[in-house]
């Protein structure tokens, strides 16, 4: 059965522990004589480099494809473009600015097709995440984190992947910007040990007691027009160090990165003690050759 990773929930919560554990071990050549597809409408650092070095540890090809080669919807359809790639390709993975091309890729490919960010979620950052945390903490159920600022692409995939460990997401930010309530149940129908979501208006509320703390830039790309609203929205949303404080004295800060900094966080955090956030970004690569080790097993003919 093809295996296809468009959300964090794709993967049971014993195969997500699974794709975590794969992570940390050297794996075999699974990909070998085999081609990955990585599509970018979006430029990226982390995700580029992280994905092609995880395929060539794994032994296969991957092949850097932006949107001036292949513009999806202007000079073929996403349909076709999937139909021409997999004829040559075994994983193809994308990096869109609407799920809806994800979803659409998957209608037609014989192929996984795998998500590397789209605007309703950012599973391969969750992964990285969680791998981030459970090193530096030990163990992932029972934890709390505590989230700063707008509820993203990269909240969302990090809150239901919490959820699916036992993890409680609190969130504290503008409502304007607050999980919506298909969230709160969706993160409630896949909570286990008890996970709770929260929203707080106020940051202080959400991070009081967490033993993460985690934030993402104001606005995105493609979201340069919404700057100053934001910015104005996000005021008390800087996590600084007295932010910190009121974090649990264990807490570890994580940023998905690109951080603007002194904007969502402080220098004094981002390199500070508690910052995680390059373990985290080199998990990205980590992560990704888990789950393509895991794909390879189990979600490809």
């Amino acid at each position: 059965m093809i295996r296809h990773f468009l959300e964090i929930d794709d993967l049971s919560p014993q195969e997500l522990v699974d794709v975590l554990d794969a992570s940390e071990k050297p794996q075999e050549h699974q990909l070998s004589g085999k081609g990955v597809a990585l599509i970018f409408e979006k430029p990226s650092l982390r995700t580029r480099n992280s994905a092609e070095m995880a395929v060539v540890q794994l032994g296969g090809h991957p092949a850097y494809i932006t949107s001036t080669e292949v513009a999806l919807d202007i000079r073929e359809t996403v349909e076709d473009v999937t139909r021409t790639l997999n004829g040559y390709y075994d994983i193809l993975c994308a990096r869109v600015f609407e799920h809806s091309k994800l979803e659409r890729m998957v209608t037609v490919s014989t192929h996984p097709v795998v998500n590397l960010l789209s605007d309703a979620g950012h599973p391969v950052q969750t992964l990285a995440d969680l791998l981030t945390i459970r090193q530096s903490l030990g163990t992932l159920s029972g934890r709390t984190i505590g989230w700063v600022g707008d509820f993203s692409n990269v909240a969302r995939s990090l809150a239901f992947g919490g959820a699916m460990l036992g993890m409680s997401f609190r969130f504290g930010g503008p409502s304007d910007y607050a999980p919506s309530e298909a969230d709160r149940d969706r993160f409630a129908a896949l909570a286990q040990d008890g996970a709770t979501l929260s929203v707080h208006i106020r940051s202080q509320e959400a991070v009081a007691g967490a033993d993460v703390v985690t934030t993402d830039a104001w606005y995105s790309m493609g979201q340069e027009d919404q700057k100053h609203i934001r910015h104005s929205a996000m005021e008390g949303c800087t996590v600084d160090q007295t932010l910190m404080n009121l974090a649990a004295s264990h807490a570890v800060f994580l940023h998905c990165l690109p951080a603007h900094r002194g904007e969502e966080v402080t220098n004094e955090v981002l390199d500070g003690p508690q910052s995680r956030i390059w373990p985290q970004a080199h998990n990205r690569m980590h992560t990704f050759r888990g789950l393509l080790s895991w794909i390879s097993q189990n979600g490809m003919h």
